[in-house]
């Protein structure tokens, strides 16, 4: 999550649009996600997930490799833990 977090923050001060795909970044800790997390959306980052980046890519089921792409996010991924990110629990401390 730190180089990570160091890589964002150093994007978005160039003048970069960030997205992060946040269950495609690890830490120790969720703990230590979290925060991470919070300090790059506060930052400016886009948080998302590797489902809304390859549909975005996709656009719509007139894609050459849509039923391809389907199956791969049709298979089931372990929890990362992070639903608790989504009410935002950080910015509250």
């Amino acid at each position: 999550h730190v180089c990570v977090l160091q890589t964002v923050i150093d994007l978005l001060s160039q003048g970069y649009r960030v997205y992060v795909v946040v269950d495609a970044v690890s830490s120790r800790s969720l703990t230590d996600r979290m925060y991470a997390f919070d300090h790059m959306r506060q930052a400016g980052a886009f948080l998302t997930t590797f489902e809304s980046i390859v549909l975005q890519l996709t656009r719509d089921a007139n894609h050459p490799n849509f039923k391809q792409i389907q199956q791969l996010i049709k298979t089931s991924a372990a929890d990362t833990g992070l639903f608790p990110l989504q009410s935002n629990p950080i910015s509250s401390l």
